[in-house]
């Protein structure tokens, strides 16, 4: 059995019957009581995001999952079409289950996350980071980078991001999917 210092981020819970994903989590020390653990999770199989705290050394209940490469084949009525890129087998993902899907791409690849106990889909995660082609941006200010100054800019996915004045249109830029930030320009 698991107890609380086996908590890791990206961890999934079994806590009272519903699946929740540890997003982050710490330890509280106190000189007159004993330790406690705590973690801010996301609901997996529902919409909740909710805080437990354990006493350190309680047991946990962990759900074994297992990442699979799928690739984005489209968006329709269902959902989010993916296909297994080794069985050809397609799934469709609502909206909520995947992490960042305004950056989602034709053709791009994602780990599809499944329950091994009963094989259900959980969700899906983006890499953490991932070229998009700016396709419109307002032109930046010659001159005006004494701040960190950001002007919005639209991807080729429909998203838009904060960018730094002198990324065009045109471009391609790296963006961090988990935090949906700008990282830096990519070079063709």
């Amino acid at each position: 059995m698991a107890n609380t210092s086996d908590i890791s981020r990206g961890m999934v819970l079994n806590l009272d019957g519903s699946l929740y994903t540890v997003v982050e989590f710490g330890e509280n020390k106190t000189a007159r009581a004993a330790a406690k653990v705590w973690a801010k999770l996301k609901g997996v199989d529902n919409n909740r995001s909710i805080e437990k705290t354990w006493n350190s050394g309680d047991t946990i209940y962990p759900v074994r999952v297992e990442k699979r490469t799928y690739q984005f084949l489209y968006k329709d009525d269902t959902g989010y079409n993916f296909m297994d890129t080794q069985t050809f087998e397609q799934v469709a993902l609502q909206e909520a289950a995947i992490d960042a899907p305004q950056y989602l791409k034709e053709g791009q690849e994602v780990s599809v996350l499944i329950n091994t106990e009963n094989d259900q889909i959980l969700g899906a995660e983006l890499p953490d980071k991932i070229v998009l082609l700016v396709t419109y941006c307002e032109p930046g200010l010659r001159g005006d980078t004494a701040t960190r100054t950001l002007k919005q800019a639209t991807v080729e996915t429909g998203g838009t991001i904060g960018v730094p004045l002198f990324v065009n249109e045109g471009e391609l830029i790296r963006v961090n999917t988990k935090t949906g930030e700008y990282v830096e320009r990519v070079k063709e």
